[in-house]
């Protein structure tokens, strides 16, 4: 019986062995290592804690594991992190109307009035993704055109960047938005040729006298959400994002995931303001959850809007529109005391400029609070669009991390030209400059804003030119990076942007093993091989979290 007992205990550790290691072979890997340079392997060992314990390199052997993953010759990459993007606007953008692909107000009408008919049970009808300067339209859209398409239920649609909302008469109704609503401060309600009738249109800080009308999910649907912007991203080969924005809702359906076993995704959250960020984490940031899946890293802030509603705050009006310098939506008093807040607690702030104007005064006052507050800060600037020249050395300085997005240059490379002049871009996108410079560079998609395909956003980084290869020779190509910058820009500098290095964000040992599975390699294809790549597999700590068909 003994006998019998003991060859059953036997048999029972075989099977179920203590540490299951994972060897994933027959692959073309490619990372970078911890100073920048590229190295090559075909195989990587994965302990039972998620993390690479190995990279073998041709020639290597082979150590025997509990279990084999072929690679099937496949490029693998280290999971792709987006430094600037928008977790539960990605999911409710998958769950809501989509214009991002209209061409014209008439098509974009057609689209609306469909979903309307589709949909016959929402209250409202709800969406994003519209911009008139796509259409070619040469001005904002009215209600009254909203109401041609959908009359009977109210309607409000974000504008592309995010930076406006679209109203038909209903909802203006319901927000009890009229001739006497006046503008509030940071915003802008449009008004009609009168002056005086409210043209359907809200700019920036006046965007929340609508939202604050509009119903609120629940937490089910938040959850519904979440959901779905998992799979969107992982299905582009985003292992983890800087979230930018998040409220306590939002960071709620983060934490139901992770107890319930779903979080998938590595979210690196910048609160929706001091009071949002004070709520979430309390005083200082909280420790990573998960299995270094959720951090709240610090806040969000705001010091304008953007070039696409002529809320970008700048130092000159608009050169097609004199007269407007756009919308300064943060006191000056107000930033440096949100900042001192934010640097007593530890907590990272990312500042939201897109204007000269704004980069001037995030700029400036990070180098006075700098000198109060040393260490490790890595204040972050979100977006530098368009930098005075003579201000670009000062992202240089106190650690000052660029969080850009390469695809923002391709879709506004026209209209900057128009917004600005030709001699105002002379710091316009300035990738390169900035490296130049001393300066360091985080890169993401601002999703929704842009697809979040980083494969897209590595082309144009390397080009400075679109799907279509416009303008030959790309838009002020001296500001291209190399493929490696390119590459660790979606990679290890954005997880040093959210103080993640050593954790994730490159294919090394003692790292979590947060890798793709792809038919190109950005390193050696073409920018229309890179455009085209197909993600096969994404793995987050060792799991496949997707897999194509």
């Amino acid at each position: 019986m003994k006998i019998k007992l003991l060859a059953a205990l036997m048999a029972s550790a075989i099977a179920m062995p203590a540490h299951a290691d994972v060897l994933v072979e027959n692959v073309k890997g490619v990372t970078l290592d911890e100073n920048g340079a590229v190295k090559r392997f075909e195989a990587l060992v994965i302990d039972d804690d998620g993390k690479i314990t190995q990279l073998i390199e041709r020639g290597q052997d082979r150590p025997r594991t509990d279990y084999l993953e072929d690679g099937e010759g496949r490029v693998m990459l280290p999971g792709m992190i987006d430094a600037h993007g928008h977790v539960m606007g990605v999911g409710f953008g998958a769950l809501t109307l989509d214009l991002s692909d209209t061409n014209s107000l008439e098509e974009a009408l057609d689209k609306i009035r469909a979903f309307a008919a589709e949909n016959e049970a929402r209250p409202w009808i709800l969406g994003r993704g519209w911009n008139q300067e796509k259409w070619g339209l040469g001005r904002f859209p009215t209600a009254a055109e909203l109401d041609s398409a959908v009359a009977d239920r109210p309607v409000y649609l974000a504008r592309v960047d995010g930076h406006a909302g679209w109203a038909n008469s209903l909802a203006m109704r319901a927000a009890n938005i009229t001739s006497s609503s006046k503008s509030p401060a940071g915003g802008r309600i449009e008004k009609l040729a009168d002056g005086k009738t409210p043209s359907g249109i809200f700019v920036d800080a006046a965007e929340e006298l609508m939202n604050a009308a509009v119903p609120a999910p629940r937490p089910n649907e938040r959850d519904l959400a979440f959901a779905e912007a998992q799979k969107v991203l992982h299905s582009y080969g985003i292992t983890a994002i800087a979230d930018m924005g998040t409220t306590i809702e939002d960071w709620q359906a983060f934490r139901r995931a992770g107890d319930n076993g779903s979080l998938t995704l590595r979210i690196m959250s910048y609160a929706a303001g001091p009071d949002q960020m004070n709520l979430i984490a309390g005083a200082t940031p909280s420790p990573w959850l998960y299995d270094d899946k959720l951090r709240m890293n610090g806040v969000k802030l705001y010091l304008d809007g953007a070039l696409g509603s002529r809320g970008a705050w700048l130092k000159q009006p608009y050169a097609d529109d004199p007269g407007n310098t756009g919308l300064p939506l943060t006191p000056p008093a107000a930033l440096r005391n949100i900042l001192v807040r934010a640097a007593q607690g530890n907590f990272q702030p990312a500042v939201h400029a897109i204007g000269d104007a704004a980069n001037a005064e995030a700029l400036n006052a990070i180098s006075e609070i700098a000198e109060s507050y040393g260490g490790d800060r890595r204040w972050r600037i979100e977006h530098v669009q368009i930098v005075d020249p003579a201000d670009l050395p000062k992202l240089a300085q106190h650690g000052i991390i660029a969080s850009m997005q390469p695809v923002h240059q391709t879709s506004d490379m026209f209209m900057a030209e128009a917004r600005l002049g030709q001699d105002r871009l002379g710091g316009a996108y300035a990738w390169n400059s900035i490296l130049q410079l001393g300066g360091r560079l985080a890169f993401g998609s601002d999703t929704p804003v842009e697809s979040p395909d980083p494969f897209a956003g590595l082309a144009v980084a390397i080009t400075r030119s679109n799907a279509a290869g416009e303008p030959f020779g790309g838009w002020r190509p001296t500001e291209r990076v190399t493929r490696e910058q390119a590459l660790a820009g979606f990679t290890a500098d954005a997880a040093y942007a959210g103080f993640a290095e050593g954790r994730f964000g490159r294919l090394l040992p003692g790292e979590r093993a947060d890798f793709i599975l792809v038919d190109t390699d950005p390193l050696l294809a073409t920018p229309e091989e890179i455009r085209a790549t197909t993600v096969h597999e994404t793995w987050v700590g060792g799991r496949k979290v997707y897999e194509a068909d």
